[in-house]
């Protein structure tokens, strides 16, 4: 079984951010399918979420979000041991904070996630299995 990538969507500006947040919305993230890649300046997210592209058809899409140049990150109320440990994505914001942005991902549950970067470059990709 090989993994295809199919549709990409870049984000390189607070709007485009958006629009990955809102298809993103309520998509569900296993503990240990969050790595953040400090050598790299690479944050990547491994999510189960809904179609929201077609409202026709109720779809499970399992996709990638990946953050570029990445100096920071920071989690609240996440216990990283926990790898079998779900949580509820409902939104990505960002914030200017000083020279950087703030990238927050927002969980259920007063949970969240805080990457500071520079500048905003962020890719959602879906990942489709196909049988060989």
């Amino acid at each position: 079984m090989t993994k295809k990538f199919l549709k990409k969507i870049i984000a390189q500006t607070s709007e485009d951010l958006r629009i990955i947040s809102a298809l993103c919305s309520e998509s569900s993230v296993k503990t240990s399918e969050i790595k953040f890649l400090k050598s790299n300046k690479v944050f990547l997210l491994t999510v189960e979420r809904k179609s929201k592209e077609d409202q026709k058809i109720n779809k499970v899409i399992k996709s990638i979000i990946k953050f570029d140049y990445v100096e920071n990150s920071k989690s609240i109320n996440i216990d990283q041991n926990e790898k079998e440990n779900i949580l509820e994505l409902l939104t990505i914001e960002n914030f200017k904070k000083k020279d950087n942005l703030e990238i927050i991902l927002l969980f259920s549950k007063n949970k969240a996630i805080t990457l500071q970067t520079e500048v905003i470059e962020v890719t959602l990709e879906n990942i489709e299995e196909i049988n060989d």
